[in-house]
């Protein structure tokens, strides 16, 4: 059987004998997380009683070897250090109580209002927004007990809550008849960017493109449709759905322009600046069927029934007035194009391709297909009035076609990457990258991701490896030294240390938290396209 040998002060263990004695140890001490002492050295009888026996039946028959087994071992016992362990807690509400709640949350989720929250203690705590350093917030406890206050009751609270979860609903459902309340919604909790006005958007930039554009293919639209119905020209027709097609495009633009202001709201927290690629993507649809389509049918029908044209003088000079207007609206895009490559550091072709300004993007490729296509219907027509074959006409509808096709596929293509999320280019990332690298309180990042949102503003989300004695060492950067050891010198039982490692624990958080706002902050000051910044512990 197994036996021990216990002496007080020390604990000894001994392997399976069936010979040695038992000696029962006098007196056993264990501390437990509460500082509370227990003595062990009083069994209970139900449990001394048969050790004595064995005790003396062991000393019957042992015999001289075996006593002297049992001296020398005694002599030299094994010493076991035992070690005092915080007994692991169940967070209950002794701990949840200390939750923290913002104001507008207390107001929502326990149907407050602001007067009631006048007299609850008020907390500063460290801001997640970039315009304030500090901000207010409130026990959840205290909340939670000014509520029942108002109400009453747990009961009468959930009535109120569901009342108020129903009328959000019908809210909703009529919300496009309650414009005049949704202002006032705004209005209430304020804080937000003002939006910009509709009409001084379109006298500088894209808008101020468009809008010139818009004009002008209106224009054209209505000369070049006067000409087709005075010639039967087909090149003519095509040009005349090629300018309608310009001018429904780019009216469609202003509009994903206007819509690309408005101010970020709880349902788009990003805002709606990719209004704009997503009305040029319908823009270089709409140009693929109206303009393309219809051009290479009316082709394709001349083609197989061929008809004598009219005089072409008038067709000639819309066709010169057309070529001037157009050109002038490119050349306003052009210099637009330039203005703004030079701004970004980029190059024009790196600019169009990467479709940094969708909307100008699109003004540039349609004046410019409009340039060609004039040129080519005035080649083709001029064939036709001098050969008097109006198969050269056709073709020429044909290949306005084709060129209208081959820019509508090019911005399917580049709004299509742009909505979809595209990375930044490695140059910048490899910045974004070496900048967080280079922070003495960064260890290693991992799991970069960079997106261009659109519109020049850049999401940016890394893995961070913060390293611990950094912040700790900025921590006690910031702390009364000599204070600090007082305090060390005071922690006498595990208690008082629990709460000294509690206190000082949670400022350390607090202090990697300052350390990850801070990182944010250098991110954005010093690359201005990045606009959201996610950075995860590890």
């Amino acid at each position: 059987g197994w036996q021990a040998s216990m002496k007080s002060g020390s604990l000894s263990y001994i392997l399976p004998c069936s010979r040695l004695p038992v000696q029962l140890m006098s007196q056993v001490r264990v501390y437990t997380s509460n500082g509370q002492k227990k003595d062990l050295g009083s069994e209970d009888t139900n449990r001394s009683a048969p050790e004595e026996t064995l005790q003396k039946i062991g000393t019957g028959r042992q015999d001289t070897t075996n006593a002297g087994q049992k001296q020398s071992f005694l002599k030299e016992p094994i010493q076991v250090k035992v070690k005092a362990v915080l007994k692991k807690r169940e967070y209950g509400p002794k701990y949840t109580k200390n939750n923290f709640i913002t104001g507008v949350r207390a107001i929502n989720e326990f149907c407050l209002k602001s007067s009631d929250l006048d007299q609850l203690r008020k907390i500063k705590r460290r801001s997640p927004h970039d315009d304030t350093e500090t901000f207010t917030v409130y026990l959840r406890s205290d909340v939670e007990a000014k509520s029942l206050e108002v109400w009453g009751s747990p009961e009468a609270l959930a009535r109120e809550r569901k009342r108020r979860k129903e009328a959000e609903i019908k809210y909703r459902e009529n919300l496009f008849r309650n414009q005049r309340l949704l202002r006032e919604y705004k209005e209430f909790f304020g804080n937000t960017k003002p939006r910009s006005s509709a009409a001084a958007m379109f006298f500088k930039g894209p808008g101020k493109v468009v809008m010139v554009a818009i004009c002008i293919n209106g224009l054209n639209f209505f000369f070049k449709l006067l000409a087709w119905v005075y010639t039967g020209s087909a090149s003519m027709f095509s040009e005349a759905i090629h300018s309608l097609a310009d001018t429904c495009n780019q009216a469609l633009l202003a509009l994903g322009i206007s819509q690309s202001a408005r101010t970020p709201d709880p349902s788009h927290p990003y805002g709606f600046t990719n209004m704009r690629y997503i009305a040029s993507l319908i823009s270089g649809v709409g140009i693929f069927m109206m303009g393309a389509g219809l051009s290479w049918y009316h082709g394709i029908i001349g083609l197989l029934h061929p008809h004598p044209i009219e005089s072409l003088l008038w067709a000639y000079c819309i066709l010169a007035g057309s070529l001037v207007s157009e050109g002038a609206t490119l050349l306003v895009a052009i210099n637009e194009i330039r203005r703004s490559a030079r701004a970004k550091g980029l190059s024009f072709y790196q600019y169009v391709v990467q479709s940094r300004d969708p909307s100008t993007n699109v003004v540039l490729l349609e004046d410019a297909a409009a340039v060609l296509s004039v040129a080519v219907a005035a080649t083709c027509m001029g064939l036709t009035s001098l050969t008097g074959n109006p198969y050269y006409d056709s073709v020429g509808s044909l290949g306005v076609g084709t060129l209208l096709g081959t820019v509508s596929a090019f911005l399917i293509y580049t709004n299509t990457e742009a909505l979809l999320g595209r990375s930044i280019q490695p140059e910048q990332l490899q910045r974004l990258t070496e900048l967080l690298e280079s922070d003495p309180v960064v260890r290693a990042i991992h799991d970069v991701k960079a997106t261009d949102m659109g519109m020049s503003k850049v999401r940016f989300k890394a893995e961070v490896d913060f390293d611990g004695r950094v912040v700790t060492r900025s921590y006690l950067e910031k702390q009364d030294i000599e204070q600090l050891l007082q305090e060390i010198q005071q922690v006498k039982t595990p208690e008082e240390l629990e709460a000294f490692m509690l206190k000082h624990g949670e400022n350390i958080i607090d202090t990697l938290g300052a350390e990850v706002d801070r990182l944010e902050k250098d991110l954005k000051q010093r690359n201005p396209d990045v606009r959201h910044v996610d950075l995860e512990i590890l």
